[in-house]
């Protein structure tokens, strides 16, 4: 493939405006691509990124500006134009089709497009097979696609729109649920697309992935662009003063001195073919992270603790006694509190209400005989959104409707609701805005620090171990293979550690 022209833009925004009713999401918005760069787009949730990712698709018309594609006037944009401009969208759901295999999710609409009534199934194998490699990756064609991980979905979506010849590729959010190798492949894979001209633009809340993947950098706040320019010319904290428009507070968490019992004690705790012999503590105050890869047995553990994991041996005591959290409403009422990776498929009701989300795990003190003391929790609501900081017109509205911040920290009030005085706390950032982040960690400090609250922090985001954690244990083949306190608890240490899915010291666990 020749070297693309990179003297004039592939597309080009010029002075955008997109309002919906009263509100105005993008507001003079002026953004251009270069031809097989790799460009990305931050900002805080409600910044406008949504939107201009749908004006570039042709979703979304706009109110005002002009779009411009290889330097000249697109017109009116629709997604069957967008598309035919080699424009290719990869959103967070990757729009495939579950039930499909690989080869006819990459293929369908190639052979749409040629308007064939029957899909040529060898043809689709040697289409399939062939993009496939030019990515260098390895996916069985006949497989269901719903039967892949997610990160082999987005090896599918990627390179389905490799195959509908794109020229810009939008990823959107596309590290959410992977893991630090997932990640490695990916920034691979784009990297690989750069050097065959095609052009990236990636979307992300992970200023690291910024920093270390991009060329350029845009940043939008409130519909506005605040912020560009080569990348070398960002940190980490440029990249969020131009997304909050403040600095953030990045102070390690130190917890109160320990006394008397533990808060949480696991003695030998063994889930059979997963967790192995694991035995730690955590006294009230404390912030402890887990580290490690996914399959190292850091979730089946936090679900044991929960009661999700019935017939695992070993004690698990709260407050120096001993419980037998069977189940979920014994590890309830023994004071211990889940917040799971994925809040939208393990955690909230999206079609319910806020009200109803919030008073979930609860329910039982609101409860007049058979009949729910509405107005009760409606107050006992309010108070939590105080208490948390939820920013949300009223507690009737659907829990989906708000953004991801506030759901998340909907979540977690909604077990602080059942007088929780262990929190486990699994990816507890995934999916929100670096904003909302801050705020979600200042409120779990708070609560261990003023509360005597005991948290089990899980993540994959080494600096949010780090600034968050007074110690962060590695596990590695279901067993714990080390610990990180004081000076020792880096973002060097922690990584290498990952790296190896080993002790520190590179003995395999």
């Amino acid at each position: 493939m020749p070297a693309p022209d990179r003297a004039t833009p592939l597309i080009e925004l010029r002075a955008i405006t997109k309002r919906f009713g009263g509100v105005t999401a993008l507001d003079g918005v002026s953004l251009s691509i270069m031809p097989g760069e790799i460009h990305c787009l931050a900002g805080e949730n409600g910044s406008g990124k949504s939107t201009v990712i749908k004006v570039i698709s042709g979703v979304y018309r706009p109110d005002g500006g002009e779009i411009l594609i290889d330097g000249r006037p697109a017109g009116t944009l629709d997604p069957v134009r967008s598309t035919a401009a080699g424009i290719q969208v990869i959103y967070q759901d990757f729009s495939l089709f579950p039930t499909l295999s690989v080869a006819e999710n990459l293929t369908l609409n190639s052979f749409l497009r040629e308007g064939r009534a029957m899909v040529d199934r060898a043809r689709a194998r040697k289409m399939s097979a062939e993009v496939l490699a030019r990515l260098g990756v390895d996916l069985p064609l006949d497989a269901a696609v719903e039967s892949l991980p997610t990160a082999g979905r987005q090896l599918v979506a990627i390179a389905r729109a490799v195959l509908a010849d794109a020229r810009l590729i939008i990823m959107d959010e596309p590290t959410t649920a992977l893991t630090g190798r997932e990640v490695e492949r990916l920034f691979r894979i784009t990297r690989d697309l750069q050097a065959q001209g095609i052009a990236v633009l990636f979307v992300s809340h992970k200023m690291r992935e910024m920093l270390d993947l991009s060329e350029r950098l845009t940043v939008f706040r409130s519909g506005r662009k605040v912020a560009e320019g080569p990348t070398a010319g960002f940190d980490e904290a440029a990249i969020t003063r131009a997304m909050t428009g403040r600095d953030l507070a990045r102070a390690r968490y130190d917890a109160p001195a320990a006394t008397g019992a533990p808060r949480l004690e696991l003695r030998n705790l063994t889930v059979p073919g997963q967790v192995e012999n694991v035995s730690l503590s955590l006294h009230a105050g404390e912030v402890v992270g887990i580290s490690g890869l996914i399959g190292s047995g850091r979730t089946e553990l936090a679900l044991a603790v929960f009661g999700m994991k019935p017939g695992f041996s070993g004690h698990v005591l709260v407050d120096g006694r001993i419980v037998d959290p069977q189940d979920v409403q014994s590890a309830i009422a023994a004071g211990i509190a889940y917040v799971p990776e994925d809040r939208l498929s393990e955690g909230l009701f999206l079609s319910r209400s806020i009200r109803d989300n919030s008073i979930a795990a609860a329910i039982g003190r609101f409860a007049r005989g058979p009949w729910l003391d509405r107005r009760r929790a409606a107050g006992a609501t309010r108070a939590m959104f105080e208490r948390m900081t939820i920013a949300a017109p009223g507690t009737g509205a659907p829990v989906g409707t708000l953004s991801g911040g506030n759901q998340q920290r909907v979540m977690i009030g909604r077990w602080l609701m059942t007088g929780a005085r262990v929190l486990i706390l699994n990816g507890p950032t995934v999916g929100v805005d670096v904003g909302s982040k801050a705020t979600i960690h200042a409120i779990v400090h708070r609560m261990a620090r003023e509360e005597g609250l005991a948290v089990l922090m899980i993540s994959d985001d080494v600096p949010e171990l780090v600034g968050n954690c007074n110690r962060v244990l590695g596990m590695a083949g279901g067993r714990l293979a080390g610990e990180f306190a004081g000076p020792a608890l880096t973002e060097d240490a922690l990584n290498e550690t990952l790296r190896l899915g080993a002790h520190p010291n590179g003995v395999p666990a």
